[in-house]
């Protein structure tokens, strides 16, 4: 299946200025998913989309070619991935290039292990899902989180029965990892979404796997993670 690789990197950041181009462990932090994506072998072409000309330089320095530049409509806080993949499909379209499925990497999650993108790959051949994302253990487990009520007031998020079980009788519960999204082009740009009904997850249960930076403190556990599992870009 052909596939188009898409990293977003917006150059915006408002809580972590410049992350997407600050050196993590020894590379820019984007380095990290375009030499995955390259060095993965399953895609047919990888599309670094920014509005930064200092993101570009890198991309390019990483051996991406960067046609243009992302329009301001979608270097906005309210556009989304989705917004900015379907962008990407139809300029591809426009130049002769199709495929059949898309796989956003952000940069944010660094550390990815290649296995999990080939099983993601096989549910595709096994047929019967529309798109696979990577989903990580949920910690805390749902049954143990609350609405936060008016005058500190606690309610159960979930179910009320949830906060009587001990940890090791709690149903198995994942949350996204944000390190593995791929789909079927035609299913985004129906529902404009990576989350199709037809979706199925692949566990990514290595504690860096997870990893989604968007903070200082992010930044900081990050790299004690990455560096602890020896990860290197």
């Amino acid at each position: 299946m052909k596939t188009l690789a898409v990293i977003p990197a917006r150059g915006g950041s408002k809580r972590l200025p410049g992350k997407n181009v600050r050196n993590f462990l020894g590379a820019p932090l984007i380095a990290w998913s375009i030499r995955f994506a390259r060095a993965l072998g399953r895609f047919e072409r990888i599309v670094v989309s920014t509005d930064s000309e200092e993101i570009a330089a890198v991309a390019r320095s990483e051996g991406i070619d960067i046609p243009y530049l992302r329009p301001d409509p979608l270097a906005s806080d309210t556009a989304t991935s989705a917004d900015v993949v379907i962008d990407i499909l139809a300029r591809e379209r426009q130049d002769g290039r199709s495929y059949d499925l898309v796989a956003l990497l952000q940069p944010t999650s660094p550390v990815r292990e290649p296995s999990r993108w080939h099983e993601a790959y096989a549910h595709f051949d096994r047929g019967g899902c529309d798109a696979v994302i990577g989903v990580a253990p949920a910690h805390p487990h749902p049954f143990h989180v609350f609405h936060w009520e008016q005058g500190g007031r606690l309610a159960p998020f979930v179910d009320a029965r949830g906060t009587e079980l001990r940890s090791q009788d709690l149903p198995p519960a994942v949350h996204v990892a944000g390190n593995m999204y791929l789909v079927r082009c035609s299913v985004l740009e129906a529902e404009r979404t990576f989350f199709p009904p037809r979706t199925v997850g692949v566990l990514c249960d290595q504690p860096c796997e997870a990893i989604d930076i968007d903070t200082e403190a992010d930044w900081i556990a990050a790299e004690a993670l990455a560096r602890h599992y020896g990860k290197s870009p």
